[in-house]
C-alpha cells in the first residue's frame, strides 16, 4: 500500500504567516489533486508550546536565524510559529483535509525541535509515525509539504531509514532556502529516495 504523507500545511508556513516558505500556498492545490490517487493519506503538524526553546525570543541575546547548541544539538532560532491553540498552528482553509485519516503532531517538547514527522531531531522519541504505517502495511512513502529543505526533507530520511520506498513530490513542496534544497534533493538520491513530479501519479 502507498501513502501520502503532507508535512505541515499550516498557515504559519504559507504567504503571511509567521515563518513563510516563498510560495508555500501554490503547492495545495497539487496537494488536493493528489490525496485521491492514495490509499491512505496522512498529516503532520508542528505543534509547539509557547516557550519552545527553538524560538529565538526565548534567548535574549539571540537573533532570529541565529544558531545555537540546544542539549547537544545545533539548533536553528526560528521565529515564534505554529503555536498550539493558535490560527497559525491551524492547517490552510483552502487544504482539503477529509481524507487525511490521521494527524501527528511534532515539536511538543520544548527542549528539542522535531523536523521530521517521524522522530524529534536528536531520535530521542519517536511520533509512533512508522509503526501507523507499517500497521497498515504500506510500503511506499510519498512527501509533500513544508518546507522542503527542512521538515520534508528530516521526514524522508527517517522514512528511507525505517525501510520504507520513499518519493519526494518535487512540485508539491518549497523550500526555504533554493541552495539548501539542492544539497537536499543530492543526499536524498544518495540515500536512495527518488524524486518525482506529481504529473507521475495523476
Amino acid at each position: 500500500m502507498k501513502a501520502l504523507l503532507l508535512i505541515d500545511i499550516q498557515n504559519d508556513f504559507l504567504p503571511g504567516g509567521a515563518l513563510a516558505v516563498p510560495e508555500g500556498d501554490q503547492i495545495i492545490q497539487v496537494v488536493n489533486q493528489l490525496q485521491p490517487h492514495f490509499d491512505l493519506v496522512i498529516a503532520t503538524q508542528d505543534w509547539h508550546p509557547i516557550l519552545h526553546k527553538s524560538f529565538a525570543s526565548q534567548h535574549s541575546d539571540k537573533q532570529v536565524f541565529e544558531t545555537i547548541n540546544l542539549n547537544g544539538l545545533e539548533q536553528v532560532l526560528w521565529p515564534d510559529h505554529c503555536v498550539r491553540g493558535t490560527p497559525g498552528a491551524e492547517f490552510s482553509q483552502v487544504l482539503e483535509t477529509n481524507r487525511i485519516e490521521a494527524i501527528f503532531r511534532k515539536g511538543t517538547n520544548p527542549e528539542i525541535d522535531s523536523y521530521s514527522g517521524f522522530y524529534d531531531n536528536g531520535h530521542r522519541k519517536s511520533t509512533g509515525l512508522a509503526d501507523y504505517l507499517r500497521g497498515k502495511q504500506v510500503r511506499q512513502v510519498f512527501v509533500a509539504g513544508l518546507a522542503a529543505d527542512y521538515c520534508v526533507y528530516f521526514s524522508i530520511k527517517d522514512a528511507l531509514q525505517e525501510g520504507f520506498k520513499t518519493y519526494l513530490i518535487e512540485d508539491a513542496t518549497r523550500p526555504i532556502s533554493p541552495e539548501g534544497f539542492e544539497k537536499a534533493k543530492a543526499d536524498i538520491h544518495n540515500r536512495g529516495g527518488k524524486i518525482i513530479q506529481s504529473g507521475a501519479l495523476l
